[in-house]
């Protein structure tokens, strides 16, 4: 899904191409898309695009007449930046947005339409929308920390808890961890002044320069390979290769659709968090150290 430094890096680089411009008109290609009747979308077709703001994870486009469309990528979502009246060829194009210098064309690969599309009018609408978490960029720690408090979780849950956080998900959830050395599955309610106050830093740390690289590419050209896996990051979806800070094999836990991926080493202090999916396949308690794990993985397995 894409999270708060690629969502800023679609508003980087829509900015000069459609503020200021007319959206001309607006074609589904599936009826799903759109989750909202009253105002009907037609009347967004003609107004000019006064602005665009992130809200959480959420693309905004500013219309005149008070309007606002409100554009949720989900999972699989992405934006590309086609010649003014592109068409609507391919199984996973969703939408088209034409405007005078070129079309927006919104995709979705799979089958799920998960990604939505809403228009508004007006702020008091447009907040409903809002899941109300903090905006690291913009907090102080003292903010940071009443978030980050509020409830009792594992940390991975917190940091990706849209109540709780603004922008934040598998992906750079996974980096910040690694950043503050520490384990996803920390209890927020067990964490020190001092790893609050890491964890803050490496929060900031980590949106603040994957934002600013991402929006550097950007201004240069439209970003359409938008992906949760980019090259330079520590361990999110670097499962089986080495830490870049101490070599060990970076590890993950699978559950649902999602994953977390850590560093034994630097993050839990050399041990194992219990993998579900894997300790199944091994068929025995989990391994409690990577050493252990390996052995297991290394040893013939008996038939039953």
């Amino acid at each position: 899904m894409p999270e708060l430094p690629d969502i800023v890096a679609y508003l980087t680089a829509l900015e000069p191409r459609v503020v200021g411009q007319p959206l001309i008109r607006v074609r589904l290609a599936s009826p799903f898309l759109l989750r909202s009747v009253d105002p009907p979308l037609a009347q967004a077709e003609g107004c000019r695009v006064l602005g665009l703001r992130r809200l959480g994870k959420r693309i905004v486009f500013d219309l005149e007449g008070n309007l606002h469309l409100v554009l949720h990528l989900m999972i699989a979502g992405r934006l590309h930046w086609r010649p003014s009246g592109a068409a609507l060829g391919t199984r996973t194009s969703l939408a088209a947005f034409d405007f005078p210098e070129g079309t927006l064309v919104l995709t979705e690969a799979g089958s799920k339409n998960r990604a939505s599309l809403h228009i508004v009018r007006g702020e008091a609408a447009l907040a409903e929308h809002a899941r109300g978490g903090l905006e690291v960029l913009e907090s102080d720690l003292s903010g940071f920390r009443e978030a980050l408090t509020r409830e009792n979780h594992t940390l991975k849950r917190a940091l990706t808890d849209p109540r709780l956080f603004s922008g934040i998900g598998n992906a750079y959830s996974d980096e910040i961890l690694h950043r503050a050395r520490l384990s996803p599955a920390r209890l927020t309610s067990r964490l020190s002044g001092e790893e609050i106050s890491t964890l803050y830093r490496a929060t900031r740390g980590v949106l603040g320069e994957w934002t600013e690289r991402l929006g550097a590419q950007a201004r240069k050209s439209f970003p359409e390979k938008v992906t949760a896996f980019r090259e330079g990051m520590a361990v999110h979806g670097r499962y089986g290769k080495p830490c870049p800070v101490c070599g060990t094999k970076v590890q993950r836990i699978v559950y649902a659709e999602n994953q977390a991926n850590y560093c034994p080493t630097c993050q839990t202090g050399g041990k194992l968090l219990a993998d579900r999916a894997l300790s199944q396949l091994l068929r025995s308690d989990w391994p409690k150290t990577l050493e252990e794990l390996e052995e297991r993985k290394r040893a013939p397995r008996s038939s039953s």
